[in-house]
């Protein structure tokens, strides 16, 4: 499944509304922030997503990376290899997520 061209556009806001509720629609449940925390450091494989967040089931990590692939937060990349080779990385409107988690990470380390 591959991302539409306009999950690429970023979108310029006339008036910036509470948008909160979007964001979390996009990042969609628990896994997503572990996931992307993940593909931060680059490129990952399932098998290595998988072990590097060792307590989500390899259903929930699917159901997860398909919902980020549906909103054009990750691509996945097929590779025709046997067994075959499936790779994820972060789209720019991935890699702009960044900022927000780490400001999350560093409110949580200072208030938590």
């Amino acid at each position: 499944m591959s991302s539409s061209p306009d999950n690429y556009i970023p979108k310029t806001p006339a008036s910036i509304a509470c948008n909160i509720e979007k964001t979390l629609e996009v990042l969609g449940g628990k896994w997503a922030f572990l996931i992307l925390r993940e593909l931060f450091g680059g490129t990952k494989r399932f098998g290595e997503l998988q072990k590097s967040i060792p307590a989500v089931s390899p259903r929930a990590l699917t159901s997860t990376l398909r919902h980020l692939e549906d909103k054009g937060v990750l691509e996945r990349h097929v590779f025709p290899t046997v067994p075959v080779t499936v790779e994820y990385t972060l789209t720019p409107k991935g890699e702009d997520l960044h900022r927000i988690i780490k400001e999350m990470k560093l409110w949580a380390a200072k208030w938590t």
